[in-house]
């Protein structure tokens, strides 16, 4: 599989598990009237709108932040999405990938509700991680992602010249 087709299934993918988990949770259970559902002492299922970017910053009550907003996650989606298309690795395209379909998972939600359906809340103790969705994780994955193959070595042939050259 290229790089591009990796990328764009994991696109796709990330698009789909996020919505699909987003309905089901909203509409095809009653969570919103018997939240939070507790998972152990460390993680639950809660019903949080978020109006805002990450960690709820920059909060947006009126309609002109809702699709400036949407519009910033859809060409930033599209920016992601051409720089896909000339990825040479496998790790780069799958990251690109996972953050622009969380992207457009987000920019879904906005569109259609005015905010983001986020509900996954991770906590220890006193201790409370921010509440988010499978687009916030696949973001987060494909951040990541961009990090390590940022470090890792460049695999590239070295041609008959640089094969010679000396080295400093």
């Amino acid at each position: 599989m290229t790089p591009f087709r990796l990328g764009l299934a994991a696109l796709v993918a990330t698009l789909l598990l996020d919505q699909a988990s987003k309905l089901w949770l909203y509409l095809g259970t009653d969570l919103v009237l018997t939240q939070p559902w507790r998972f152990g002492p460390y993680a639950e299922l809660v019903v949080v709108w978020n109006r805002g970017v990450s960690y709820g910053l920059f909060q947006q009550e009126g309609g002109i932040g809702r699709w400036l907003l949407v519009a910033l996650s859809l060409a930033a989606a599209l920016g992601l999405g051409l720089w896909m298309r000339r990825a040479p690795s496998r790790l780069l395209a799958l990251s690109l990938g996972l953050i622009a379909g969380g992207a457009l998972g987000n920019a879904v939600d906005r569109a259609a509700y005015g905010a983001v359906f986020d509900f996954v809340h991770l906590h220890a103790g006193t201790w409370s991680w921010y509440v988010f969705n499978v687009a916030d994780a696949a973001i987060v994955a494909g951040v990541i992602g961009l990090i390590l193959d940022g470090l890792l070595p460049q695999r590239r042939s070295a041609g008959p010249t640089e094969k010679n050259a000396p080295t400093v």
